[in-house]
């Protein structure tokens, strides 16, 4: 048997992937956890998250404005994120903290035929295979009695759908952020992305009337760790790590997200789930997977950054 000899770095790095991926993969038990909207726990996500940053950005002296045309740049960064987490949190209330975390990694196929058809990338035969699997692998999650579920259930599964769209939208603008900001901070970055979204969902927090009161001590733990854990603790220890990690084994950690965050809904939630569901979950997971290491290797760098 070959030995692999993975020095410090890269042991300290696969170590902050698996703990990057497992705060994350909470994401969804917190949204479901605290008693207000999906809009509002949407809100106070990027608003702590965005708080704190903007407290180590300030200690740092990174505050500074970087010209229009890097704050419009911003501004679309931050729409596209808000309109995803609000399909993610919604879909998350509707069909469950598992399924609505597998269905935004499908990203890694959109991402993938922006490549193909924009920077005009080969395209590989385990790609076009990997996403049918992909799909098959949701249907068997889903059940076969798809004419009886609830109304909300599809509309579920569409809001996860759309979720993938604006998550892939959002990658791709905060990849020309970061390539236009050189030498920018990711501390810098996530905070003016994470306060923009705060404004833009607090826009839509008034004009449906929520209201951004937190009524219990339950919801302000779930909303503070679901802002200092997912929005910032998580995200930065995955974003730092991934230079030093090979490709491969770090999108085989990164599965971990989506598949802990089944397992959470399985065991925190009681979601009822039959050997056929379990299969279902393995085979998304694993066409997610090829579509991921196949951007990773042959697209424009990628910031696999999770919700």
């Amino acid at each position: 048997m070959a030995v692999i000899d993975i020095d410090v770095t890269n042991r300290q790095a696969i170590l902050h992937l698996v703990i990057g991926a497992t705060i994350i993969s909470f994401s969804g038990v917190w949204v479901k956890a605290s008693h207000v909207t999906p809009t509002v726990s949407a809100f106070y996500r990027v608003c702590f998250g965005g708080f704190f940053l903007l407290m180590v950005c300030l200690v740092r002296r990174e505050v500074s404005w970087r010209g229009h045309k890097n704050a419009l740049l911003s501004v679309v960064c931050g729409f596209f994120f808000a309109l995803n987490l609000i399909c993610y949190n919604y879909s998350i209330h509707w069909i469950g903290p598992g399924l609505a975390t597998i269905l935004p990694s499908f990203q890694v196929f959109i991402l993938a035929a922006v490549g193909v058809l924009v920077f005009k990338e080969k395209l590989r035969m385990a790609l076009v295979l990997s996403i049918p699997l992909a799909f098959v692998g949701i249907f068997l999650i889903v059940g076969f009695q798809w004419r009886y579920l609830d109304s909300t259930y599809h509309i579920g599964l569409a809001l996860g759908i759309a979720a993938a769209l604006f998550y892939a939208a959002f990658l791709l603008s905060l990849r020309k952020l970061q390539t236009d900001l050189p030498g920018g901070s990711r501390f810098y970055v996530l905070m003016t992305v994470s306060l923009i979204t705060a404004f833009i969902l607090a826009g839509e927090v008034i004009r449906t009337g929520d209201g951004f009161q937190i009524p219990d001590l339950q919801t302000l733990w779930a909303l503070l760790a679901l802002g200092l854990g997912s929005q910032v603790i998580g995200w930065l220890l995955i974003t730092n790590a991934l230079p030093h990690v090979r490709t491969s084994l770090s999108g085989l950690i990164l599965l971990l997200q989506p598949a802990m965050a089944f397992v959470w809904d399985v065991g925190f939630f009681h979601r009822t789930t039959t050997v056929v569901n379990w299969l279902g979950v393995a085979l998304a997971l694993t066409a997610i997977y090829i579509g991921m290491v196949h951007s990773e290797r042959h697209g424009p760098k990628n910031n696999n950054s999770k919700l």
